[in-house]
């Protein structure tokens, strides 16, 4: 009986093991090419681009066929000192103009390209209106129609805070730079990537804040374009107290009917909310992000150097070694999640 018992067991764990390894193997990933911090977008039509940054050139590619296959990537731009490493990197967003791409180099500058349907990519002009107060790198871009928003870290004043600019005609143009969020307690937190949602008129903008000892994720909205904002909101009904930066700013994105959802860390578990609703553990790990399909969120984020989606049925998919992921919405039956693993950029379509 007792052998029976070991044998049965033994089989179990050899069966579980191949369906674990069977998990893994059953997915292939597209490497897009050498680089690093990619990020993505995508547009009405379901055409999927990424850019990412290797060395001082920005790099772009994209996709035509569903994120089946991608182009060979092609540079945006050579701007002299990028950054692109630690959640620092090129940012692009589809407008109804084409694509517009932001940049920011060492000195803190943010710079903007462009390009229409059929054209080249041609450089604008610099977002930040007053010189080196983008220093930290940290920024996103996002989209709606003909406005695209951008924010970032900013250091004027000598303290960071969150500030913003508004495009009009799809990133060849911006706006005077308007203060989002400046913290009470001095700085938001220095080292963590904000994200921006546009939808309409109303501007989203998610950072994690530096209050009272306290490292938490606040969303702040403009319902007039990014004119000016309200008040800053706290994601989560607990704190974090941490003396220093995780590094780890989450994601945002707005789903089909206008409702802003989020996905972030605190200590080492991934917490989702609906902003103004308590939040809900996902899963342990750091580097979160979000897309909404259908009305119906799609996660991802990195354990133990390894990338994992978890679908809105809520099973887990382990896409193998990478860090950062980004999703975006292919269609009501897929996703496609691109990542960053041994300075290469790689994409996956996922099936929910």
């Amino acid at each position: 009986m007792k052998t029976r018992l070991l044998i049965s067991i033994f089989a179990t764990m050899v069966f579980t093991t191949a369906c674990k390894e069977q998990n893994k193997s059953e997915h292939k990933d597209l490497v897009i090419g050498g680089g690093k911090m990619p990020a993505l977008a995508n547009d009405s039509a379901g055409n999927q681009f990424i850019v990412f940054g290797s060395g001082d050139s920005i790099l772009f590619a994209s996709s035509h066929d569903a994120g089946h296959s991608f182009s060979t990537p092609e540079v945006v731009a050579v701007l002299p000192q990028l950054v692109a490493s630690s959640m620092r990197g090129p940012q692009i967003a589809s407008t109804a103009n084409g694509l517009a791409v932001i940049a920011v180099n060492k000195q803190g500058d943010i710079f903007s390209f462009y390009k229409a349907d059929a054209g080249p990519w041609a450089q604008a002009v610099k977002v930040n209106d007053i010189d080196t107060v983008a220093k930290e790198g940290l920024m996103a871009l996002s989209a709606d129609g003909n406005n695209a928003f951008a924010v970032w870290l900013d250091l004027r004043d000598k303290h960071n805070k969150i500030v913003g600019a508004k495009s009009t005609d799809g990133g060849k143009s911006w706006s005077k730079n308007v203060l989002v969020y400046a913290s009470p307690d001095t700085t938001v937190c220095e080292c963590c990537k904000p994200s921006v949602a546009l939808n309409g008129k109303n501007v989203y903008v998610m950072f994690r804040n530096h209050l009272q000892g306290n490292r938490d994720l606040h969303l702040i909205q403009s319902v007039n374009g990014g004119i000016d904002f309200g008040g800053a909101q706290q994601l989560g009904k607990e704190n974090w107290a941490l003396d220093g930066c995780p590094m780890d700013g989450g994601g945002l994105v707005i789903s089909s009917n206008g409702v802003p959802e989020t996905v972030w860390r605190r200590k080492n578990t991934i917490y989702a909310c609906t902003a103004g609703k308590p939040e809900t553990a996902i899963g342990e790990g750091k580097g979160c992000t979000i897309e909404s399909v259908n009305n119906k969120n799609v996660y991802a984020w990195t354990q133990n150097g390894e990338v994992i989606i978890r679908t809105p049925n809520g099973t887990k998919v382990n896409l193998g070694k990478g860090q950062l992921p980004l999703l975006k919405r292919v269609n009501n039956e897929h996703v496609l999640c691109v990542w960053e693993n041994d300075k290469h950029i790689h994409a996956e379509m996922i099936a929910l």
